[in-house]
């Protein structure tokens, strides 16, 4: 069973609370980040995307952009921007997007159970990325970024986190400019507090990862970095657990740099072997399991597999490694989309628009997109131990750093 714990939050006054929440460090460029920024002294950016208060030209993954980090951080708190909870307490966050809500509960989860894989993984992580917070972490002695997990559903919990946001007031509650809404209590009840922990302690086999296993791969490295220095605070990591019938999985698309020297005619008929392709007037975005949308020259396409080019287990049946097996190794060249550079990776809720403007400026040469996972897929693979290809899954809504950090001093 997994192991979870209250902790000392570091987070901002009730008034600032909008202010200082900002979107995740990973859903944006550093020249979107310092727009999005501008003007907000109080935004957590400064924190997590620090790069932003240095020279355009200081290489976004230098110690130069650590150090300010850290310096920043120190900054909010002698402010009094932030401060740390005087006792441990678990918190509940609520995210409402386009009239539909999902709770979760954050907390600190166990490296020992990641570890041990009873907090599941269904991709690989980029070796680049996941040393970017680990240096992140390391420099600031913070965890600012949360991993969003799923459990399955225990009736208890539902029960207690519903009657504790009906009868009491949220802390913090604002409409961020996005339109989503975002509302966190405090649970700091000793007696509520011994009952949740031991609830996911006699119920929860596992958890699993939906969003961060960058945020969690990291966090067990540093902790493991640490050694015999390590506090007892690095032995968890920040999480949130979402009962799995409230999650919301998006489509996560892929760009592709180039043709592997192919002209565009050449990449169709190839294409055609495995694939049904049909010109499409308008964007096109999938409709069912094992069909694509691609756009090229001006010109989306729908691509059907066809019957045959795939297998039926929990890997094989996925449209990711359909495209994978089908397209990009064979015909792309691209035999490694973790570690590749031709390729990137542009999530559903920035829309098929942003696809067509990528490829449309030049920068690159196709896009494709992609039916959405399933909560279902994503659990049978963890639980086969199996992994999924990187990029998989895009969840939203997104959970809003700078609202409670975890120290790991």
């Amino acid at each position: 069973m997994i192991t979870i714990t209250p902790f000392k939050a570091l987070r901002p006054e009730a008034q600032l609370s909008k202010s200082v929440a900002s979107r995740p460090y990973d859903v944006l460029n550093s020249k979107e980040a310092k727009v999005e920024a501008q003007g907000n002294p109080n935004s957590f950016l400064h924190i997590t995307k620090s790069e932003i208060d240095l020279p355009e030209t200081t290489d976004a993954h230098s110690q130069k952009v650590y150090d300010k980090a850290k310096e920043n951080l120190e900054a909010f708190i002698s402010r009094n921007i932030l401060f740390r909870e005087n006792k441990p307490c678990y918190y509940i966050y609520r995210l409402v997007m386009n009239g539909k809500s999902q709770t979760g509960l954050v907390c600190g989860s166990a490296v020992d159970d990641y570890e041990k894989d009873l907090i599941k993984k269904h991709e690989f992580t980029r070796p680049e990325k996941e040393q970017d917070r680990i240096n992140h972490i390391k420099t600031t002695g913070a965890q600012t970024g949360n991993v969003f997990l799923a459990y399955k559903n225990i009736d208890a919990v539902d029960a207690l986190i519903n009657k504790w946001t009906t009868e009491k007031n949220p802390q913090y509650d604002f409409t961020a400019d996005d339109r989503i809404q975002h509302s966190i209590w405090i649970v700091n009840d000793d007696a509520t507090i011994r009952n949740i922990t031991q609830l996911f302690k006699t119920h929860a086999p596992c958890t699993y990862i939906a969003d961060g296993h960058h945020r969690a791969a990291s966090a067990a490295k540093v902790r493991s970095a640490m050694g015999k220095n390590a506090t007892p605070n690095a032995d968890y990591f920040l999480t949130t657990l979402f009962p799995s019938n409230q999650l919301h999985i998006m489509d996560y698309n892929r760009i592709l740099k180039d043709l592997n020297g192919l002209s565009g005619t050449a990449f169709l008929q190839l294409l055609e072997q495995n694939f049904t392709v049909e010109k499409k007037e308008t964007a096109y975005r999938p409709e069912a399991l094992h069909q694509f949308g691609l756009y090229m020259n001006h010109q989306w396409y729908r691509l059907t597999s066809k019957p045959g080019t795939f297998t039926e287990d929990p890997i094989g049946i996925l449209d990711i490694t359909i495209l994978q097996q089908n397209v990009l190794d064979p015909i792309l060249g691209i035999k490694d989309q973790r570690t590749d550079k031709r390729i990137d990776f542009v999530g559903g809720i920035r829309g098929l628009e942003e696809l067509e403007k990528r490829v449309n400026s030049g920068e690159v040469a196709l896009a494709i997109s992609l039916f959405p996972v399933s909560i279902e897929q994503l659990f049978n693979i963890a639980d086969s131990g199996n992994t999924m290809p990187p990029k998989s899954t895009w969840f939203e809504p997104k959970l809003r750093d700078g609202l409670l950090t975890h120290l790991i001093d």
